[in-house]
C-alpha cells in the first residue's frame, strides 16, 4: 500500500478550506494534516507538520500566499 500524502490546506476563507479539505479526503492516499488561515499560520504549521503538499490561497490577510511561497523557497 502506498504511503499517505500529507497535505496542508492554506486559505483565509473557511468555506474554501472546508471544500478543499473535503475534496482531498475523498482520495484514500491523502491525509489532510492541518489547515491554516494565512501565511503566518502556514509557516507555523509547515514547520510543525512537514507536509508533502500545500494548497495555497494567494490573497490573504497578514501574509499573502506569495510572501509565504518566497519564505518556503528559501527554506
Amino acid at each position: 500500500m502506498p504511503e499517505e500524502i500529507k497535505v496542508l490546506v492554506v486559505d483565509d476563507s473557511a468555506f474554501s478550506r472546508q471544500t478543499i479539505k473535503n475534496m482531498l479526503l475523498k482520495a484514500p492516499i491523502i491525509d489532510v494534516i492541518g489547515i491554516a488561515v494565512d501565511g503566518i499560520d502556514a509557516i507555523k504549521k509547515t514547520l510543525r507538520y512537514r507536509p508533502d503538499i500545500i494548497t495555497l490561497d494567494l490573497e490573504m490577510p497578514e501574509m499573502d500566499g506569495f510572501s509565504f511561497l518566497r519564505w518556503l523557497m528559501r527554506l
